[in-house]
């Protein structure tokens, strides 16, 4: 099953005007889409480190729940790349467009799920179970969402604006993590003796809302016409993942390493540091969770900035900033919060988040560029979401575990070598900022 010909084409045939119209609409759809997406991934997030291990896991200590928590949170990590594989290889043969109508709407049935799922006090051993189950549905539905977005964007865009255009969807992360965030805040704050009993599923249950407001923009978009123009040439693959892993290996492996430095760190500055500011510092919720809010209000700014600038200077240049940058604040950081002082812990979680935008903003496009258009999708999805098992989904359970057994220093070590692995991984991966993706022999 391909995507039909005639209908690949309608965006081919579009004037100055209609190309315009939907350069924008694309944006948006990409951008609301993803947002929606993040929006229920970060909801289970904060979820995992304030609420869940006494909700799933009551009869456990603190320590172990935390940990309990913090591994289902990773089994949604474990399941992105198997979600980009199975969306990559229908993105690349129906298109991006109704593929990303799929993802939206697995991500919304699962969230809503969990937001009447009993707790273990009700049906046992069964609600953990089913928590992970619906976690790993999530997983998949993330894993197939990230490449589709940014291809849409991009893809429709200026071709020598990609840098700016692919950092569009990178936004919905921050204004995923404000929604989710913001959504947890209010509700603790506002109904915090029926948090724990049940005030926690309201946000998960509003996803539904979220969802048709999605659909409704994703409706009105074109494919694009990048892919359009491989439906029209019938060169559609086969069997796009199967290939885009045999001839393009080295690409997948590399766009994974990339991301240690942005991935490992960011799921420490907004998941764990949660668990660490209230827990361990001793410093009220509503701080922390204040703190991640308003750095995804600054990263509102920072993405597009760094996507905008990656295409005057080049992705590489910017992004190995952002990688340094980690490196250097990975001792200040912790310095910071060990204070205990409310106004400078509240300064690094906010500031922290500047290295990770840096290298977000340009992310997309140095990765999307790394493989040709009938392989796209699938290719630039599984290396972005390969990094969720190796970096992003094992973070808050490595530094629980860092923290309890070594201390924080381990955790800042840890985070320096993320670095290393990423510049390492970086001067690798061929930069085609400049290059001409419509070409097939351009990734000969």
């Amino acid at each position: 099953m391909v995507l039909d010909p005639g209908e690949a084409g309608r965006a081919r045939e579009l004037d100055a005007a209609g190309r315009r119209e939907q350069v924008r609409k694309a944006a948006l759809a990409s951008v609301v889409g993803t947002s929606i997406e993040w929006y229920d991934f970060f909801l289970y997030n904060t979820a995992a480190a304030i609420v869940f291990k006494d909700v799933f896991f009551p009869e456990s200590s603190d320590y172990a729940g935390t940990l309990s928590a913090f591994a289902t949170y990773a089994v949604g990590f474990a399941a992105r790349p198997v979600g980009a594989a199975i969306f990559g290889h229908w993105g690349d043969r129906l298109g991006r467009k109704a593929t990303l109508i799929i993802t939206l709407l697995l991500m919304g049935v699962s969230s809503a799920l969990i937001g009447v799922l009993p707790g273990t006090e009700s049906i046992g051993v069964a609600a953990p179970v089913l928590l992970v189950l619906l976690r790993i549905l999530q997983g998949i539905a993330v894993g197939g969402e990230w490449s589709g977005s940014v291809l849409l964007s991009m893809e429709w865009g200026d071709q020598r604006r990609r840098g700016l255009m692919a950092s569009l969807p990178q936004i919905g992360v921050p204004i995923g993590l404000i929604l989710g965030t913001g959504a947890m805040t209010a509700i603790a704050l506002s109904a915090e003796d029926a948090f724990t009993a049940w005030a926690w599923r309201i946000p998960f249950l509003l996803s539904l809302v979220l969802v048709a407001i999605g659909l409704w923009v994703r409706l009105q978009v074109l494919e694009t016409p990048l892919f359009a123009e491989v439906v029209e040439k019938a060169e559609v693959a086969k069997v796009p993942v199967a290939e885009v892993i045999r001839r393009h290996p080295k690409e997948i492996v590399l766009s994974a390493l990339l991301r240690c430095s942005e991935q490992m760190p960011f799921y420490i500055f907004t998941s764990f540091a949660l668990t660490y500011i209230h827990e361990d510092l001793g410093l009220a919720q509503g701080l922390a969770l204040g703190a991640v809010t308003a750095a995804a209000v600054l990263e509102l700014f920072t993405i597009p900035a760094a996507g905008h600038l990656a295409d005057r200077i080049g992705r590489k240049r910017v992004y190995a900033t952002g990688s340094l940058l980690i490196a250097v604040i990975a001792f200040p950081y912790f310095g910071l919060l060990n204070t205990g002082t409310a106004a400078l812990v509240f300064g690094a979680v906010v500031l922290a988040q500047i290295p990770h935008a840096v290298q977000y903003g340009p992310q997309a496009a140095l990765i999307a560029e790394s493989f040709p258009t009938r392989l796209r999708y699938g290719g630039a999805g599984i290396g972005y979401q390969l990094a969720s098992v190796i970096a992003g989904g094992p973070a808050p359970l490595l530094a629980t575990w860092l923290l309890h057994d070594f201390g924080w220093e381990a955790i800042a070590i840890a985070m320096i070598v993320s670095s290393l692995l990423t510049l390492t991984a970086l001067a690798l991966l061929p930069d085609r900022s400049r290059a001409d993706i419509t070409k097939e022999e351009s990734y000969a």
